[in-house]
Parts: C-alpha cells; structure tokens; sequence
C-alpha cells in the first residue's frame, strides 16, 4: 500500500506546487510586464480615481450623456459578478414589451429625433456588460447631448469621430465607440472650452 499511496501523494503535491502556485506566478509576472494595463482590469483613471474599466459598461442616463447598450445583469445594470444575457429569445413577449418601453424612452428623451433607432441601444450584448456601441448608436444621440449640453451639433460629431475604433487589423470586428471614453471626452472638451 505505502509503494502505491507514496508516489501518488508526491505527484499530487509536486502537481498542486506547479499548477496552483509556479504557474500562475509566472504567468501573472509575465502580464504584469507585458500587458500591465489589462492585468490590472483595464481601469479608466481621471487624476488618481478610478471611473471605470474600458472592458465593462456603465450607465449613463442624463441626457448629456451618451447612452451604452442596455444591460441584462441583476440587480442593477452593469453588474459583474452578475455577468449574463437576458435568455429570452426573439419570440418571447417579455422580450419584446421590454425592447418597447426601451424605444419609447429613446423617444421620449428626444422626440424630434426620426432616424431609425439602432439595435444595440435597446437590446442587451450576451455579457450585459457591453462597455461599446457601435458608431450609429453614437451618431444616434448626438442632437440630444449636443442640446442637453448647448453645444453644436458638429462639435459633438467629432468628438464621437475621434473616438471610434476601426475594426481590429482592418478585418475583425466592426467599428466601435466606447462611452466610457466618449464620455470623458465630452466632459473634457467642456472643461477645456470653460477655461
């Protein structure tokens, strides 16, 4: 018994000293060296405060703000831990009655808007955690914070330009627009135009 018990006790321990702590100190060095943004969470500092990561959404619902897709996470919106789609598929009512009361408040923030509304600013991404939107969704908005904030229209346009990421290697993905970072550079052409 201790012939067989004996070995399997030594490589059991010698696996658990490699896999649970060699391996992961050395894959966590090599992050922090290369990538030491993302291993850190990609967190989104203004000054030494922390107000967000580009890798998770958050909620913005003033309307001098750029809005994110909506989230499916519980119990309230954006929430990690909580990282899920809604599962409802297309034919289901709950589903549709909830993508209409997202519709009607698109509306109801700016009536005078008649371009077709898109997609992602009434359905949740399968994360609920989408932290983008894509350029339309931004374009989209853009009367309705350019007058909630009294600025022209093209000065808004721009802003959303400049912060529009092309697909990854000209071919993976689509184009994209982070709010976050929208966002923050909204409030920043403000305080700049303030000074």
């Amino acid at each position: 018994m201790k012939e067989t018990l004996r070995p399997a006790i030594s490589l059991f321990l010698g696996l658990t000293i490699i896999t649970g702590a060699v391996y992961p100190l050395i894959t966590t060095g090599i992050g922090k060296t290369l990538f030491p943004s993302q291993v850190a969470g990609s967190l989104v500092k203004q000054g030494d405060v922390v107000v967000g990561s580009t890798l998770i959404g958050q909620s913005f619902t003033h309307a001098k703000y750029f809005w994110g897709r909506p989230s499916a996470t519980g119990p309230y919106p954006n929430n990690a831990a909580a990282s899920s789609g809604s599962n409802l598929g297309p034919l289901n009512p709950a589903l549709t009655e909830t993508i209409k009361g997202r519709i009607a408040e698109l509306k109801q923030v700016d009536p005078d808007n008649t371009l077709p509304i898109p997609v992602d600013l009434v359905t949740a991404s399968a994360s609920g955690l989408d932290p983008e939107i894509s350029p339309a969704a931004a374009n989209y908005q853009v009367n309705r914070v350019a007058k909630a904030r009294g600025l022209q229209a093209d000065q808004v346009i721009e802003l959303v330009q400049k912060n529009t990421q092309a697909r990854q290697l000209g071919v993976l993905g689509e184009a994209r627009v982070n709010v976050l970072a929208l966002n923050m550079a909204l409030d920043a052409s403000i305080t700049k135009e303030a000074k």
